[in-house]
Order: structure tokens, then sequence, then C-alpha cells
């Protein structure tokens, strides 16, 4: 078990009877609990199935990856611990009643995860759940501290089912619904995915919702939408100073919303933005420390051992990183778009993999991947990269480019790889390569080249001044003469296959070839003088 997969321990847990009430039936169901629910629940860890079996006394063990009897390892080993319990995804009433049967055996709780349920949710709500409990014993009720129970307690104000979310429509914390049938499809999607679903969050921007809720503190009522599966609403943003920090939804059920839901609510989120704010400021200094740690580590500034002693990571594991940029064609978007953006390359990669760091620089996103296991490889990091920028577009509208860079054995390692997503980013814009994601050995060729026409474009001594004046030549006559002569390099001396390239007919295009030579005296029959042309008339126009 890694020791940075496990949350820091507050001083005494929550009851597992706790979380249950926290995360219920919308993501977990008590499969076993031989030990009762007053079990102490103090932190939350991921096994990943390449992981030895082990826990910590009262972990919730989330066994990703490992259904059936893949998960009676971890059982057995969360008894043996003393682990709280053991969260694990199940695919049939077959394997549910196998592995209660082991949990009973064992002494550790069992709980099932919806097979719909994203196991960075579970993670993230369950430690929310844990942050939020006030100081107490684990048997005692939830208090006002805890966004759940703040969740629960509007919900009993307004008569409504009500869900708490960050700025990026993350769920935070949400009431417990005894009638399913009275949930809709926005809340019932937005718990089993964490995530507002896309297409329901594109309506509300249409409607200007979240635009009146960041410039407004008044409750703002949305109307029902039978036909796209919606019930009426109420939202109010959650705010420190002009600060937004999230928003509280209110979804109508079966009855009426209380008269009083408005007043409520606006409680609601005052109590709300006390919790939040509280939260940021006592993870802030952490998350600073690790921060300045990664970068320093990425930029070869600092070593490896203070990042590693913060985190307890292991240094002697393999490393990689991971590269974004964003689209030659686009502009960098605005500063709310790029924490969009971060955001959603924290989540994906932390979905991955458990130890996953992303910093940010001027133009580019990084991931620090510390720890690997020992038989990843390129493939596996490539398609990692590829479902980010994948979801950069489908749900930002966002063009990323991504770079895998060299999987290093240690963590000192790590600024090679940086470098080598560096070059690969760099080449992917100076050569135009189509691939949204990439590694050295996919573009190798492409990144040498770039980094040739970059010493050739910092140096104009090495050009050849003849090329120089063809290229000055067009732009004065705003001519096609060196764009015809680096096609017909391209097609290795092919008349048809450049003409038909750049839409002209054969003999235009001899003419031209003509016509450059005799303006520059250039001999484009000589190897050497086609080598350099080849090069130098791929290098951007200057200005």
């Amino acid at each position: 078990m890694d020791p940075a997969a496990a949350a820091p321990s507050p001083p005494t847990g929550i009851s597992l009877r706790q979380l249950l009430m926290a995360l219920g039936d919308p993501l977990v169901e008590l499969q076993a609990a031989p030990a009762g629910l007053d079990v102490e629940i103090r932190s939350v860890a991921l096994l990943d199935p390449e992981d030895p079996p082990m826990a910590r006394p009262g972990e919730l063990v989330l066994a990703i990856g490992a259904r059936g009897r893949a998960a009676f390892p971890a059982l057995r080993a969360g008894g043996r611990d003393g682990a709280g319990a053991v969260a694990v995804k199940m695919d049939t009433p077959a394997q549910a009643a196998a592995l209660s049967e082991t949990a009973v055996d064992a002494g550790v709780a069992l709980l099932s995860v919806r097979t719909e349920a994203r196991w960075e949710q579970v993670d993230a709500l369950a430690r929310a759940a844990l942050e939020s409990a006030p100081p107490g014993r684990p048997g005692e009720e939830a208090q006002e501290g805890d966004l759940f129970a703040l969740a629960q307690t509007t919900a009993v104000l307004t008569g409504g089912i009500v869900s708490i979310e960050d700025t990026a429509n993350r769920v935070l914390a949400y009431s417990r619904s005894t009638d399913t049938d009275e949930v809709d499809d926005l809340r019932r999607l937005s718990i089993l995915g964490w995530h507002g679903p896309e297409q329901y969050l594109s309506r509300l921007r249409e409607w200007g919702v979240f635009q009146r809720l960041r410039a407004s503190d008044d409750v703002i009522n949305i109307d029902g939408h039978p036909e796209l599966g919606i019930r009426r609403r109420l939202a109010v943003s959650i705010r420190s100073g002009e600060r937004q920090l999230g928003i509280i939804w209110v979804q109508e059920g079966s009855t009426p919303l209380t008269e009083q839901s408005d007043q409520a609510l606006v409680g609601a989120a005052r109590v709300a933005a006390h919790h939040l704010v509280r939260r940021r400021r006592e993870l802030s200094a952490d998350l600073t420390l690790t921060h300045t740690l990664a970068a320093g580590l990425l930029e070869g500034t600092t070593g490896p051992q203070p990042l590693a002693s913060h985190l307890g990571l292991d240094p002697a594991r393999p490393a990689a990183v991971l590269g974004f940029s964003y689209g030659s064609t686009e502009a960098t978007p605005p500063e709310l778009a790029r924490a969009e953006v971060s955001n959603l390359v924290s989540v994906h990669t932390a979905a991955r993999h458990r130890s996953a760091l992303v910093t940010q620089g001027d133009s580019r996103i990084y991931v620090l991947l510390p720890q690997l296991p020992r038989s990843i490889d390129l493939g596996i990091l490539r398609g990692w990269g590829q479902e980010i920028t994948d979801a950069a577009h489908r749900h930002l509208g966002l063009s990323l480019r991504g770079s895998v860079g060299c999987i290093v054995p240690a963590l000192g390692e790590v600024p090679a790889s940086r470098r080598e997503a560096d070059r690969i980013l760099d080449a992917m814009v100076s050569v135009g390569f189509t691939t949204t994601v990439a590694a050295l050995p996919d573009i190798q060729a492409e990144v040498l080249v770039s980094e040739v026409l970059t010493l050739l474009s910092a140096h104009p001594a090495m050009r050849d001044p003849r090329l120089t004046a063809l290229v000055a030549h067009d732009t004065r006559h705003q001519g096609q003469l060196a764009e015809t002569v680096l096609a017909y390099l391209n097609a290795f001396g092919d008349v048809r296959a450049a003409a038909t390239e750049l839409h002209v007919h054969p003999n235009t295009l001899r003419y031209r070839i003509r016509r450059a030579e005799e303006l520059t005296g250039l001999d484009l029959s000589r190897p050497d003088q086609r080598l350099l042309a080849m090069l130098q008339l791929r290098l951007p126009p200057a200005g």
C-alpha cells in the first residue's frame, strides 16, 4: 500500500454508519458488517491490483480493478490488518455472495460500489466526509461542520433534495433521498458521475444560470423541463466576499418546496462558505509546498528527496512526465478555462494513478507520475494522455496536444522526462504534426527536424543566402516559387505529384522550378542543395 494513497488521519474518524449515511445508496451499498456499524473509519486508501494486499487500521480500502475472486486477497488483508471496510465493484449476485462470505470470515466490512460510479469520485467523497467530520467520538452524530449533514438539514428545511458542488460542478456532498422516484436524471447522473453531465450543464449555460450565480447572491429558480428529465430546482452561490466557492442545488421532489426554501438556502450558503474556507486554509499550505517541490523537481532545481519525504513516495520507483499544451490555432484560454483544464487533467490522471501530481506553467500543464509500476510502458501512458485530450475537446471545446516523456528508472531523473515531453510538444507545433498525443518513438524524426529548424532560425549565418533571397522575392512579388520548390522536393522530384499537391498544371510547376533556379543560382540536381532547401524552406516566414 502506497503511503501517499492514504489521507492524513484526523484525530478521530467517523463510524461506518456515518460513512454510509454520507455516501448512501447512490454510490455504495453495505454487503457485510461482521463487526457492526460502529467500526471506525479513519482514512481512505486506494489499492491497485499490482499492489501487495495490505491495509492500515481504520482504513477504507478501495479495491480498484479487483472483481470477483480477485478481491479476496484485499478482503483477507483488510481483516488481518484491521481495516475499517473494503469497497469492491461487483458484476453479479454470485460475486456478491462469495465476497460477503469471505468478508465475514475475514472479519471486515464489505461495501459494494455501483458499477457506474467512478473510483476517484468515491475516494473524494469519502475523504470529504472524513475531513468535514468535527472532532468527537466516531459514533457521534455529525454536527454543523459536516457538509453532508448541512445538505441533509437543508433538505429538511426546503423539502427538497440537496447537493453541494464546487465551482467545477463536482459534487462535494448531498442529502439522502428515501424515494428514488423523486430524483431526476440531472441529480442521479451528477452523483454517479461526480460531475454534472455535460448535456445538462450546457443547457444550464444556455439559460444563463451559471452567469446569474456568478453575479448574484440571490436564490435562483430554474423551471422544470420534463422533456429533458429535469425537475424544478433552486440554486444559490456559496461565496467568500466576491469569490465564488461553490453552489447549493435543491431539486423539487414529488411535493412542492417549502415557502421558507429561499431563506433556508441563503443560510445554508453562508454556513457552507465557512466550511469551505476553513478547509481551503487547512489544505493551502500543504498544497503550496507540494506544488513548489514538484515544480522544482521538474525544473531540475530541487532534488527528489524533499518531495519524496513530503508525500511518502519511493524515489527508487520508475517515473514519467506527461505534458499538455493548447492547440496552435487557439489563443491561450482565459484563467477560468485554464483552471478547468487543470482540473480535468487532475481528475483523469488521479483516476489512473493515485500519486499523480499536476503543475501548471505559463502555457503548459505537466503531470508528474511518480512510483509507476515497473511493468508500465509508453503505450499505456499514451492512452492516458489521449483520454485527457479527448475529454478536453468533448467537455471544454478545447484542443490540447499531449506528449509522453520517457519513463525514467527513478524520481531523480524526472527532469529528463520533462525535457523530452517539451521536445515533443515543440515539434508538434513547429512541424504541424496532426496526432494529438505522442511519445518520442512516434515522432522522433519530426522532433529532430524541428530542433534543426530551431538552430537554423537562431543562426542566420547557417542559412543559404540564395534560399533567403528566394523567399524574399516571393514576399515582394506575392509569388509561390519557394512553396513550389518545397513541394517538388517533398515529392522526390515527381512533377505530377507536386503539381497535384499545389493544384497547378505540371507545366506550371516545371516553369516555377526553372524560374527559381534562374533567379537564385540554385542547382536542385545536387543532393546537398536539395537537402538544405528542404530544411531551410520549412522555416516560418520572418516577422
